[in-house]
């Protein structure tokens, strides 16, 4: 066997596998409200925490 088949077959493996991989990968809905709220929550509780350790 030589080195230069089997290193274009281990490619064409690994790129065919990438491929499926991101063929089958499960789509996420991105709901804006929901990553402004978390946004507005953890501000929030780092001003909490920022007022306390200051002793507002």
């Amino acid at each position: 066997m030589n080195k230069r088949n089997f290193y274009v077959g281990m490619s064409m493996g690994l790129i065919v596998c990438g491929c499926a991989a991101l063929a089958m990968r499960p789509r996420k809905k991105r709901c804006m409200k929901s990553a402004v709220g978390k946004a507005l929550k953890t501000m929030g509780e780092v001003a909490d925490s920022i007022s306390d350790t200051m002793g507002w």
